[in-house]
């Protein structure tokens, strides 16, 4: 069985772009790198699970989403780190246009893509993850059946005030400011 920390990709492991799609648009944040590297160099599979609406939109094209992530795999690899799979939902249940107007199971907060892994990875959800800046990332991974980490960047800190003022429900294990502080303590549970 494997350990897995999956991640949400936008405000998670590069700054928040309105739509991103296009290669030259992502900056990925700085300790991402050698947090994957780190996570990577643990024996965890490293898993993107991303809800794309821009495709369901007709912003921009499947082949766009999937060109990114290549592009994204390049950057991390010339640091010495890499992602092992990318997952996303290209359907909006509102705001689709054609086939992609749909309810699905596999956007966030529900649990396709995690099962889409499933087909590649036998997952040990008791020491697997979810990293994410919503609360519907850590409810999917909550949903899922891993523990979910909060972290700071993105939406993270608004939602993080939200859940202390009383205003969200916790649903996260940890709250880190960075990706650095989640993967230091996924990495200070695994020993």
């Amino acid at each position: 069985m494997e350990k897995v920390v999956f991640m949400d990709r936008d405000g998670t492991l590069n700054e928040e772009v309105h739509y991103l799609h296009r290669p030259e648009d992502l900056v990925l944040f700085d300790d991402v790198p050698e947090g994957l590297r780190r996570l990577n160099e643990a024996g965890f599979k490293t898993i993107v699970v991303t809800n794309q609406a821009g495709v369901a939109r007709g912003y921009y094209q499947e082949e766009d989403v999937k060109k990114l992530h290549q592009y994204m795999n390049e950057l991390l690899e010339k640091q010495g780190a890499h992602i092992d799979h990318f997952f996303y939902c290209p359907h909006h249940p509102e705001n689709g246009i054609g086939k992609y107007k749909r309810a699905c199971s596999c956007r966030k907060p529900e649990t396709g893509m995690f099962h889409m892994a499933e087909a590649f990875y036998e997952i040990d959800k008791a020491r697997s993850y979810m990293i994410g800046d919503k609360l519907i990332d850590t409810q999917a991974g909550k949903n899922y059946g891993v523990t979910p980490v909060l972290v700071g960047t993105g939406y993270g800190e608004e939602f993080y005030e939200k859940v202390l003022k009383g205003e969200e429900q916790k649903n996260f294990d940890f709250y880190g400011k960075s990706f650095r502080e989640a993967v230091e303590w996924i990495l200070r549970k695994e020993r």
